[in-house]
């Protein structure tokens, strides 16, 4: 009778666990054999950003996986707790980069953020700034909308009361995190209208498209007018499809699968029947996810074919121009030398393992002298949307990278992602730093028309 009550109360205390613990679901979870192959050694932990600046184990990619294998096992719940070790993550991927055992820790996060939105529920606060983030963000047609409104919040002077009076830390400290990377808004921005097909300059070489992004076209519009030059400088007649949306890097980095493989196929199917060599992107964030639509559409499969062919396509200008050559001449920026620190974004470095080609295109440039950071393959803290979903993070990264950016005693910062470019130039400003910063397209834009600094 003991013995029964006993395996009783004992079934009735696993019954209760197993309802307090809630474990992945069954659709893609984390694979046992990528956590499996993480041995523990701890070389991720002094190159992962988060766990640098946090210093807890469970915010290293090596404490994640542990998380990720309690949870697959049952030991551990997917809840408030483990969440927030996940969404420390800024997913920079030096980790992979650094693991001497290949773990494919960028699979692993991957699979678990989408677990994280399916089945954990977050905070109304948490839920109103990624409703603004997803909503807006990802649809330029949407964000232009408020275009103009953000022109005159900055022209009549707005802006400097609202970081004056800090009144929006009553609100959000997430909504000081997101004005506080707002970009000059200029007329421009209103402006910006392509051709279908740009005609190269000289002999056609190749037939390119481009893809125009989505805080890329709207606020750092000089950057695509400068890279459509570069292309057509070099013999590549630039296609540029209407149709063509948000590339999917937001969604798909934060774990929302649906709208994700959503502009993935419209992406796809905007370049279907362009008859281009290659597609081009100039954005680091976003090439990186067009070049992972074969997973991000696994699942669906009748764009699986498609897109395996679109990924063939991608290449970024960087990697493109340094590939297949510069054929226009390049004139001297400045007078005299000019120094630049060029500033590894972490899409392209780890994510795309493209960081020569930057540097030999820069070098190409006459009177043109490179400097180095120290770490310089450390994240600069924007991480997509990392600084406005963790500030307090992002804003130490910030400063350390600014730091080393300035402490190279370079005239000027070349930057090839605009989230790069936003974080940067607030820790400048917040430093009282006056350091110019340009992407790579627009110094080779300058130098093949002869334009001085």
């Amino acid at each position: 009778m003991q013995l029964s009550e006993n395996l009783s109360k004992s079934f009735n205390f696993q019954e209760a666990l197993d309802e307090e613990i809630k474990g992945f679901d069954s659709k893609n979870p984390p694979k046992q054999e990528l956590i499996d192959a993480c041995v523990h050694c701890g070389f991720c932990l002094s190159t992962c950003p988060s766990y640098r600046v946090i210093g807890k184990e469970m915010d290293s990619p090596r404490g994640r996986i542990y998380l990720m294998n309690a949870i697959s096992k049952g030991e551990a719940s997917l809840d408030e707790t483990t969440t927030q070790h996940f969404d420390s993550c800024l997913g920079c991927l030096a980790c992979v980069s650094t693991c001497p055992s290949g773990v494919q820790y960028d699979n692993l996060i991957a699979a678990t953020r989408p677990q994280v939105e399916r089945n954990q529920p977050r905070s109304l606060g948490d839920n109103f700034i990624r409703s603004i983030i997803f909503n807006l963000f990802p649809y330029p047609e949407r964000l232009q909308i408020f275009l103009p409104l953000l022109w005159l919040y900055q022209k009549l002077g707005i802006q400097k009361i609202v970081r004056t009076t800090g009144v929006l830390k009553i609100i959000s400290p997430r909504l000081v995190a997101m004005e506080s990377i707002l970009p000059e808004i200029t007329l421009k921005s209103f402006t910006q209208k392509y051709p279908d097909v740009i005609p190269a300059q000289g002999k056609k070489r190749y037939r390119v498209g481009m893809v125009l992004g989505c805080v890329q076209r709207l606020f750092f519009s000089p950057v695509n007018e400068a890279t459509v030059r570069v292309l057509t400088a070099n013999g590549c007649e630039v296609v540029i499809p209407k149709t063509q949306g948000c590339c999917a890097a937001l969604p798909a980095h934060q774990g929302q699968e649906q709208q994700a493989q959503t502009l993935a196929k419209q992406m796809i199917d905007s370049f279907v029947g362009t008859d281009v060599d290659y597609i081009i992107i100039n954005a680091a964030g976003c090439g990186h996810t067009l070049k992972e639509y074969n997973h991000i559409l696994a699942d669906v499969p009748e764009y699986q074919e498609k897109a395996k062919t679109f990924v063939s396509q991608v290449r970024d200008v960087q990697e493109f121009l340094a590939e297949v050559g510069l054929t226009s001449p390049l004139s001297p920026l400045t007078e005299g030398e000019l120094k630049i620190v060029y500033q590894d974004a972490c899409h392209l470095l780890h994510g795309q393992k493209i960081s020569l080609q930057p540097r030999q295109l820069l070098q190409q440039i006459p009177g043109v002298i490179l400097k180095e950071p120290i770490d310089a393959a450390l994240c600069c803290g924007s991480a997509g949307v990392y600084n406005m979903l963790q500030p307090e993070v992002a804003n130490e990264l910030g400063q350390q990278k600014v730091n080393n950016l300035v402490n190279t005693g370079a005239n000027l910062i070349a930057s090839p992602n605009p989230g790069c470019s936003l974080q940067i130039k607030k820790h400048l400003n917040l430093q009282g730093k006056e350091m110019s910063l340009m992407h790579p397209m627009e110094l080779l834009d300058y130098a093949i028309r002869g334009v001085k600094l």
